[in-house]
């Protein structure tokens, strides 16, 4: 039994005439007769009773095209949704970024490409940048924004833009009224650190080693604003990137001058794996907007 067995069918229970529903289906009379003979036999019932001038349902067939009913809406609705999906001006594009981004830079981008291309829909996820990579290996999101990783073959990338990490104290801190330190000035000084599942808290540690110590961690978080709330707290100094709305009721912000604190933030993409053209639309409008000085 196939698509087309089951719309034949469809068509003959509304039309009760096999003249009717072969002329609507461009069939002739004997092929849809012989479609029916066949459905029937699958089945192993009877559909139809044949009446002088035509046929109706028996109970049996009532049954069958209240079914065949759902599942062919179901089909049309799974082509439109598949088409929504591919069309460029009407698609959803799944994106994952880490935190950091989430404030301004996301929402302002996003917002930017939607004035150019007001139907296409978003599906937005924050994590850190090892789930990102992971999401887009399983094809569970289009594109990633991430901080730098080693290559991975099945992954590519671009840089799109540099952050900066600047120290935050306590502002009784002995730095708090600086605006520049080296970061080895707080090489005794314990750390708020970033979860060890996040790339933000390799690049930390790497910058601590390039000062010439090793951080003393007090406390580890996810995010900025958790990490924000302990160094206000007194349970340490960190390294964090700017983000605003940040509260500095109880912190003072520092930059570095010795490391430079600068990572690299990318966009990824799966290497040699369809991309629907509203993800492809972004991508190519991220690449231009973004990258072109």
């Amino acid at each position: 039994m196939d698509l087309h067995q089951l719309k034949y069918f469809q068509t003959l229970a509304n039309k009760r005439n096999f003249t009717k529903a072969a002329d609507d289906l461009a069939l002739s009379q004997s092929a849809l007769s012989r479609s029916i003979a066949r459905m029937e036999e699958e089945l192993g019932i009877p559909l139809f009773e044949r009446k002088s001038r035509g046929v109706v349902l028996n109970r049996y067939g009532e049954v069958f095209l209240r079914h065949v009913d759902i599942a062919l809406k179901e089909l049309l609705d799974a082509q439109k949704e598949i088409h929504n999906m591919i069309d460029p001006s009407h698609g959803t594009i799944l994106i994952a970024f880490i935190q950091p981004l989430g404030s301004s830079f996301v929402p302002d981008l996003i917002s930017a490409f939607q004035k150019q291309a007001p139907g296409i829909k978003f599906q937005l996820n924050q994590d850190t940048t090892k789930r990102i990579l992971s999401q887009l290996e399983s094809t569970t999101i289009d594109i990633g924004f991430c901080t730098q990783q080693e290559p991975m073959e099945t992954l590519s990338s671009i840089p799109i833009m540099k952050q900066e990490l600047f120290l935050i104290v306590h502002k009784d801190h002995r730095l708090a009224t600086k605006e520049q330190v080296d970061l080895c000035e707080v090489a005794n000084d314990p750390f708020v650190l970033y979860k060890p599942e996040t790339a933000l808290h390799d690049i930390v540690v790497d910058f601590c080693r390039d000062a010439g110590f090793h951080p003393k961690i007090s406390f580890e978080a996810f995010e900025e604003r958790t990490i924000a709330g302990l160094v206000g707290a007194k349970y340490g100094v960190a390294l964090i990137p700017f983000i605003p709305g940040l509260d500095m009721q109880k912190i003072s912000i520092i930059r570095v001058r010795i490391p430079h604190c600068l990572t690299v933030i990318q966009m990824v993409w799966r290497t040699n794996s369809y991309m629907s053209p509203a993800a492809t639309h972004f991508k190519a409008y991220v690449e231009n907007t973004i990258l072109t000085p």
